[in-house]
């Protein structure tokens, strides 16, 4: 699985993350990705309003142990940021699914890897910074990865879709300033 940025790149100058922590997380991805291509699948084909329990991508999340979760986590995020578009909606609520629940154990390292994917992918998926963040409030202060703050592309309106505000207000910043 590649990403969108290409294979360890970097937009902003940070150091690539390491080969072999990358290759842990595509090999954890690899993992869950057939079955949650499956249950993606299988809830575009049904009522949207369904709670998140009762689908597909739903009975998978609650299979899954705390990496088993991160791994579909970071794979939904990686597919969303790929192919954002209206097909997606079941991804993006899985996305929000895992982002509303704590103590999965995000490390620093996955947390980078998602915001570099986020930024990568652009302001057309407005809900790009949801799983990241998430992620990097879970984080002990000091491992907070540093590029979470700044190159954390921040609007002076920021995008509010099915999702709600996706910086929070912490974050943002005044237009023109770094």
């Amino acid at each position: 699985m590649a990403s969108v940025a290409g294979r360890g790149a970097t937009r902003s100058g940070h150091p690539p993350l390491d080969r072999a922590v990358l290759q842990g997380f595509y090999r954890r991805m690899r993992a869950v990705a057939p079955a949650a291509v499956g249950a993606i699948e299988r809830d575009r084909a049904t009522d949207h309003t369904r709670p998140f329990a009762d689908t597909a991508c739903g009975r998978l999340a609650q299979s899954l142990d705390h990496d088993g979760l991160r791994a579909l986590g970071m794979w939904a995020h990686h597919w969303c940021m790929r192919f954002y578009d209206d097909d997606t909606l079941p991804g993006l609520r899985l996305v929000r699914e895992i982002a509303a629940r704590v103590g999965l154990g995000w490390t620093a390292d996955e947390v980078r890897w998602m915001l570099r994917e986020s930024c990568a992918a652009g302001p057309a998926a407005e809900a790009r910074f949801t799983l990241p963040l998430a992620a990097a409030r879970e984080l002990a202060p000091g491992d907070v990865p540093p590029e979470l703050y700044e190159d954390l592309p921040i609007a002076a309106d920021p995008p509010t879709g099915p999702f709600g505000a996706v910086v929070p207000r912490q974050l943002r910043r005044e237009p023109g300033s770094r």
